[in-house]
């Protein structure tokens, strides 16, 4: 990683190329699959990392030196939960190991139901506040 402390990325594009080449390739590729399981997402910079915004906070993915975090922690499917379980890290947030393939299409599963999740919240809250 070539990002200094001092360099705060604004946006996705900045925080990406940061990064070398072939870090940058899988930023891009998870940017893209996160995007397309949730098409009217807001992609947002929060923590200094890129995220995706509906209802609330979707998913934010991160690099590290030998891994992509992705946050925050699922929970609420059983299928999901076993699905992630080699990759969960000490909080429950997700750890891709970089000298492994990264399971695009479980990032795009768990992106998915982050944003059924945030729905179900936001149409919860709808109702309480007409009651």
């Amino acid at each position: 990683m070539k990002q200094s402390p001092a360099a705060v990325p604004s946006t996705v594009d900045e925080y990406i190329a940061a990064f070398s080449p072939e870090v940058q390739n899988i930023l891009r590729r998870i940017r893209q699959v996160v995007r397309e399981a949730a098409p009217e997402a807001q992609e947002v910079m929060s923590y200094r990392m890129p995220a995706l915004k509906q209802g609330g906070i979707l998913v934010y993915f991160a690099a590290f030196k030998s891994h992509v975090g992705l946050y925050p922690p699922v929970n609420g499917d059983a299928g999901i939960e076993k699905a992630i379980a080699p990759y969960a890290g000490e909080k429950g947030n997700l750890r891709f190991p970089f000298d492994k393939p990264i399971p695009y299409d479980l990032i795009a599963r768990v992106t998915a139901f982050r944003l059924k999740q945030n729905l179900a919240k936001a149409a919860l809250k709808r109702t309480k506040a007409r009651s």
